[in-house]
């Protein structure tokens, strides 16, 4: 498995009649990306909604994607879980129907009793009983159990365990978790506005949320980077940096969703708790997409 490139955390439309995981949208939005050169996708990652999602679920979106995805591009399974047990349910479940790895969170809930040698448990475990191979997932904003250059140095070294997305966007982490990973395990950076930062700094790609508004774009950063043309690869970063900032970071899954729907994808409302967009937060997405000149009718890179 080559753990590389830009991969897309990918949203979840639903029916808004049944509020059931409507299929043809989400079969139309990958066939839509793949065309835009992306080296693959993470189905029920933090912008699918994986909290909100029933396993069941899960299961089905990684069997719909694996239908459409080519196997020389990677599909990859959200599949994190509070007890070791459910989570390695949970990632053989996905890897029965096709998925080539998953992205597993720390557990959280007890997070006073989460200290690195029972995290470090945790995930051996679970890699020792996967058939794929384990992406850890450091996302600090959400889950607030970190996964430290240490910790990474040790199960970094794990045969499966493939490499890690570090979400916090901030580049000082990220030097330390590139400094502290083994030679066989891949850094992803997880924020849109720091790629071209990570390609630098050595990391492998990233798992980019803003790369489903700006596909194209997110592809042209990597691969001029990796052709040594640093000016266009510049370029293209330039115009998904704010839109990272402004519509992933800031407004989340109903922020992503409303921008899909603008730049030509299906995105639609996001499943309760989650709200949709408010007047203010669509006209924010609104002014982002047209500073980045991605709106429908002018030039999107």
């Amino acid at each position: 498995m080559r753990l590389e490139g830009v991969i897309l955390p990918v949203t979840t439309p639903y029916d808004q009649a049944t509020g059931e995981i409507a299929p043809i949208p989400f079969r139309r939005n990958l066939r839509a990306w793949l065309k835009a050169g992306v080296h693959g996708f993470v189905v029920a990652g933090s912008t699918g909604e994986a909290p909100l999602l029933d396993e069941s679920e899960i299961v089905q979106l990684v069997e719909w994607a694996r239908d459409i995805v080519p196997p020389e591009r990677l599909v990859v399974a959200g599949t994190g879980a509070e007890s070791t047990r459910a989570a390695v349910r949970a990632a053989r479940a996905v890897a029965e129907v096709g998925a080539d790895a998953v992205l597993v969170r720390p557990p959280c809930y007890y997070r006073g009793r989460m200290d690195p040698e029972t995290v470090r448990r945790h995930y051996e475990t679970v890699a020792e009983a996967i058939p794929v191979p384990l992406i850890l997932y450091n996302v600090p904003q959400f889950v607030p159990v970190e996964i430290t250059p240490g910790l990474l140095a040790e199960l970094g070294t794990h045969p499966n365990v493939a490499g890690i997305k570090d979400s916090t966007g901030d580049l000082k982490i990220l030097g330390a978790l590139l400094d502290a990973a083994p030679e066989e395990c891949r850094v992803l950076v997880g924020a849109g506005s720091k790629l071209y930062a990570a390609l630098e700094m050595g990391g492998a790609g990233g798992i980019v949320a803003v790369g489903c508004i700006a596909p194209q774009l997110a592809v042209e950063v990597y691969e001029k980077f990796r052709a040594g043309a640093a000016a266009q690869a510049g370029a293209a970063q330039g115009r998904i940096s704010s839109p990272h900032t402004k519509i992933v970071r800031d407004l989340g899954v109903a922020g992503v969703k409303y921008a899909l729907d603008l730049v030509g994808f299906v995105g639609g409302l996001p499943r309760a708790p989650l709200r949709p967009l408010d007047e203010r937060g669509r006209a924010q997405v609104r002014s982002e997409l047209r500073r980045a000149r991605l709106l429908q009718g002018e030039a999107d890179g």
